[in-house]
């Protein structure tokens, strides 16, 4: 069982790092609220060794890190840390398949050298592992009834999220790790350069390339969220609540006339509590993940895909 040492140091490190989902996850039942805090801390481990600006470790040194996680994750040799301890007992306690701790620590490593993506179908083979794995592993953790349907649905929904953190993060990617995760095939239709991304020079054509892809990214949401009906029904809502805060991004990046290169776009607290206050007095009413996240979303999930949702409804505070 994972102890209370443990739990706390994962739930400081979801805090710390990931405000946007663990504003979610304090509304998950507590028998999958706490491993998820385990998750969250354990996948940030494994991302700390390529996405921190202060590390001095060379590629070498992060590969032999990485190869030390992945076996202590996977209990191949005793974990020297309490987050990756525990990671270890919640993988065999609720049966988190090894192929996805597995492809989780190859998508880290490929962050190690890749930079650039040529193609969405390249992009969509990393987030196999930087987002699909865990969506899967999320799932398992959820134990539902319809465990099988519920997996593809799970995958949808880690990637448009990801997507959601690669569109609002570019500047903070060029800046910090060198990287464009955007996919250099949209770029080039609408002659945008990296060197362009690199000075941070928003025109017609940068608008294009993010109305582009955030299309892309809300696809893969409104197939994931059709899913959430799959899981249980005490973590229905958490599910739903994280998919409309991470969508909200799409309605922030807007706002801002797809301005993401001068400053890092970030929803604010109170944003993010009237957000939820909306969703919760939805979810009260219907209790269908879909009706509700077409109601408060900034996705459109029929028609007008280019209309902003919600026009004629009162905003939240920034």
């Amino acid at each position: 069982m994972v102890d209370n040492s443990q739990l706390a140091r994962s739930k400081s490190i979801h805090r710390q790092t990931g405000p946007t989902f663990y504003f979610a996850t304090r509304v998950l039942p507590e028998r999958v609220r706490r491993p998820t805090y385990v998750l969250y801390a354990f996948f940030r481990i494994a991302d700390e060794v390529v996405d921190n600006e202060d590390s001095d470790l060379t590629p070498g040194e992060q590969r032999a890190r990485l190869a030390d996680i992945r076996d202590q994750a996977l209990g191949r040799q005793p974990p020297e840390d309490p987050v990756l301890a525990a990671f270890s007992e919640l993988r065999e306690e609720v049966g988190i398949e090894d192929e996805e701790v597995e492809v989780f620590v190859d998508a880290m490593l490929t962050d190690i050298e890749k930079t650039r993506y040529e193609t969405y179908e390249e992009l969509e083979a990393y987030m196999r592992g930087s987002a699909s794995a865990v969506g899967e592993m999320m799932t398992t953790v959820m134990n539902p009834d319809q465990h099988e349907e519920a997996r593809p649905y799970a995958r949808a929904l880690g990637e448009a999220f990801q997507l959601t953190n690669f569109l609002r993060d570019v500047r903070e990617d060029i800046v910090d790790r060198g990287r464009i995760y955007l996919p250099q095939e949209t770029l080039r239709k609408y002659d945008v350069t990296d060197a362009q991304l690199e000075r941070f020079e928003v025109d017609e054509a940068f608008r294009e390339v993010m109305r582009a892809e955030l299309r892309r990214a809300e696809g893969r949401y409104r197939e994931g969220v059709a899913g959430i009906k799959f899981l249980p029904r005490d973590c229905q809502f958490a599910v739903l609540l994280a998919a409309v805060l991470y969508a909200e991004h799409h309605r922030l990046i807007r706002g801002r006339d797809y301005d993401v290169l001068s400053t890092t776009p970030q929803l604010s607290t109170a944003r993010k509590t009237w957000v939820a206050a909306k969703t919760r007095a939805y979810w009260a009413f219907s209790k269908d993940p879909e009706t509700v996240f077409a109601k408060v979303s900034a996705i459109p999930m029929t028609g007008d895909r280019h209309a902003e949702p919600g026009a004629g409804e009162p905003q939240p505070v920034r």
